[in-house]
């Protein structure tokens, strides 16, 4: 079959198989395509931190949590205590409060008066949170600092086609819902080396960084440690103010990333995506009345159900030629982990 002998080319590979019941990717690599560097990796130490605190939502419509629920009770009569209005927990209703918990994350550098968004989950046993306001909630680091300040009414996703059936009614968002209190202490000036750690770690990568940085900054700026990081010297010209600008020259240079060859196949939907540079070995396959021989002879007379490939073919090609055979996405799966398991399939075969 003359179509399933046609090879897959390194250069610039994007073809789509479209199904009536499955849908196979390939996406290839380009020899000109680069990420940035920001993308794939980021300086060591600068990151956000996470934030939790303990609050109460007021204002419901009678969608709160149950007199059962003692932490909420003893939150509003503690809460009400501190407003010199003393009244015994056992006589409060709390149907219109929820005791909830709230997370937020704050970014690097960021400074007195931000705001940030935070999350609100229920704690109780409250049936919906929607049209509620969050009372002001102090929100602390892993230190048991005090880092930012929350409150105002809470908002909930709604999906347009399903109104709250399908709803999560017991999570809910308060955009820039809080204030930034205290600083995260980081000096950037200063600094004579920092750490540059890859985001996927891999040692070609990690070696094509080092190359791009040298030749782009200057020889001797950055060293590979392993996989996974790189040492970067800040030049002594900008050691005291130009930190910063440095990063920022650094984050712009273009690497090409290096990836091990893998096939995901999505089970549930028969969606398999590879990439250009996936191989199979000489093999020979026989799955019902299917029979696929891989080195298979130029001119070779070909039958029904029957394929015959030349030798370290790409999985694409095998691909398209099952499919032009009507083959089915469990069977597809199959096949592949049957190649995987001989042997045959170069690349990581996952499964999700």
């Amino acid at each position: 079959m003359a179509e399933h002998k046609q090879r897959f080319t390194h250069k610039a590979v994007c073809l789509v198989f479209v199904l009536t019941v499955m849908s196979v990717h390939l996406a290839g690599v380009s020899d000109s395509w680069g990420a940035r560097i920001k993308d794939l990796a980021s300086i060591k130490g600068i990151r956000s931190n996470q934030l939790t605190g303990y609050g109460l939502i007021v204002g419901l419509n009678g969608t709160g949590d149950k007199d059962g629920v003692i932490f909420t009770r003893q939150a509003l009569a503690n809460m009400m205590e501190k407003m010199n209005i003393f009244i015994n927990k056992n006589q409060l209703k709390v149907k219109n409060v929820a005791a909830v918990m709230v997370t937020a994350s704050i970014p690097p550098f960021a400074r007195i008066g931000d705001k940030i968004d935070v999350s609100v989950a229920s704690l109780g046993d409250a049936k919906s949170l929607k049209g509620g306001t969050l009372l002001i909630t102090t929100l602390k680091g892993i230190d048991g600092q005090i880092y930012a300040l929350a409150s105002g009414p809470v908002t909930i996703a709604m999906p347009s086609d399903a109104g709250d059936r399908n709803s999560h009614l017991q999570v809910a968002r308060i955009v820039n819902g809080a204030s930034v209190e205290r600083e995260i202490p980081f000096q950037l000036d200063g600094k004579k080396t920092l750490i540059l750690s890859l985001f996927t770690p891999d040692f070609t990568t990690a070696k094509r960084m080092t190359e791009t940085i040298n030749a782009s900054i200057g020889a001797g700026v950055a060293k590979t440690i392993d996989s996974s990081a790189l040492s970067l010297t800040v030049p002594e010209s900008m050691w005291q103010k130009d930190v910063a600008e440095f990063i920022a020259d650094i984050e712009t240079l273009s690497v090409i990333p290096d990836t091990i060859a893998r096939v995901v196949v999505n089970e549930k939907t028969g969606t398999v995506v590879f990439g250009s540079d996936v191989t199979i070995s000489s093999v020979a396959i026989a799955h019902g009345s299917l029979s696929v021989t891989i080195n298979g002879v130029d001119g070779q007379e070909t039958r029904e159900n029957v394929m015959n490939l030349p030798g370290t073919s790409t999985i694409g090609e095998l691909v398209r030629g099952l499919n032009a055979l009507g083959v089915k996405p469990q069977d597809l799966i199959s096949i592949l982990q049957s190649i995987k398991a001989a042997g045959a399939l170069q690349a990581e075969l996952v499964i999700i």
